[in-house]
């Protein structure tokens, strides 16, 4: 590596964690505006354990969704230095081609992804998990979780389905519970029970007040009891599907739970797909945001970094707004969500290679 590339690279990687550095601190300072009254709340609550627990992935998180944006950031404002110290004229006078200028960014840029896809798959999942769980115990009133469910049909397999009417995840009741096991489309058998209870520790669910039903050829057996423990295949945690309980799991455990969702039966999992999808198109974008804001500002303009920021900024934003779109045009049931999910950088590779020949060509 070349003396040039060593210092491109070195500029560019500080650049975007110094802009990293500026933008987190905004994001807690505001943070910490908003919910020190709820952390003053709880006498129990030790600053330690605010910073472990909540702040400490509350910067991972952000800092990971940011990291697209300082990179842009960085990138035109760096660039936009070198063109108005002429050093880019300098390096051109060199017979270097503007694709070998490019050589030092795109290093960076696979040093970035590659930071950013392990975050993305492993390290921060697990941190949301720990800070949504503090959130909801310290932060979120108890009207604002979700831990109350209603009329809730799940399919356990091909021949068994659960039906509930109410569950509330607090205290692991439910109430009008069914269980309904089949024989090609004929009922085989049944339970139901007034409540039903969950036992972490051993992993059943207590039935009261049940009536048990078998189906046979030529008769029906019907039984009523007090109370009676079953076992089945899943969890009160599987009553809570939404498209945000996918950002608590690592991308190994997400696609299990989208392969054992869809095995019981459940239809619409688009909003897991894009989530999954995502962890990988968000780094890639490194490379394109890289390549278009070289492009943008690499040679020297009136109005100075200033315009190039501006046209940076506009772009950055654009590309947000696109990211946003696909998120929820993707969860729609009838949609494709892996190509929606890498639809915001099919877009802007366009721009991008459309930028990079533009200025190819007139070096």
């Amino acid at each position: 590596m070349r003396i040039l590339d060593k210092y491109i690279l070195f500029r560019y990687l500080k650049s975007v964690f110094f802009t990293l550095f500026i933008l987190i601190p905004i994001a807690v300072v505001i943070d910490v505006s908003e919910k020190v009254d709820k952390f003053l709340r709880h006498d129990d609550l030790t600053f330690l354990q605010i910073i472990k627990e909540y702040y400490l992935n509350f910067i991972l998180y952000y800092g990971n969704t940011f990291l697209p944006l300082a990179t842009f950031i960085a990138c035109i404002m760096f660039t936009s230095k070198l063109a108005n110290n002429t050093e880019v004229i300098a390096i051109s006078s060199a017979n270097i081609s503007f694709t070998r200028f490019l050589r030092p960014y795109f290093i960076g840029a696979t040093i970035l992804a590659v930071l950013a896809l392990g975050m993305n798959h492993f390290v921060v999942p697990n941190g949301n998990e720990v800070r949504n769980e503090f959130e909801a115990t310290y932060i979120l009133s108890k009207k604002g979780n979700r831990s109350f469910v209603k009329n809730f049909n799940l399919q356990l397999n091909d021949s068994a389905k659960i039906f509930m009417k109410n569950f509330s995840v607090l205290n692991n009741k439910g109430y009008n519970f069914s269980y309904t096991e089949f024989e090609d489309t004929k009922i085989a058998y049944r339970i139901v029970a007034e409540n039903v209870t969950w036992n972490e520790e051993k992993g059943t669910f207590k039935l009261s007040k049940f009536r048990e039903r078998f189906v046979y050829a030529d008769r029906d057996s019907i039984t009523n009891g007090i109370d009676t423990l079953m076992t089945l295949d899943f969890t009160p945690d599987d009553l809570l599907i939404s498209g945000s309980k996918s950002m608590d799991l690592t991308s190994d455990k997400l696609i299990d739970f989208i392969e054992k969702s869809e095995r019981r039966g459940i239809k619409n999992l688009n909003a897991y797909y894009v989530e999954l999808y995502q962890r990988t198109s968000l780094p890639i974008s490194a490379y394109i945001l890289t390549l278009i804001s070289v492009s943008l500002s690499s040679r020297k303009k009136r109005g100075g970094t200033g315009v190039n920021l501006a046209l940076g900024v506009g772009m950055m934003f654009m590309y947000v707004f696109f990211m946003k779109v696909a998120v929820v045009l993707g969860s729609a049931p009838d949609a494709n969500p892996f190509f929606m999910a890498w639809l915001p950088n099919i877009i802007f590779s366009l721009i991008a290679v459309y930028l990079y020949l533009r200025e190819k060509n007139q070096g």
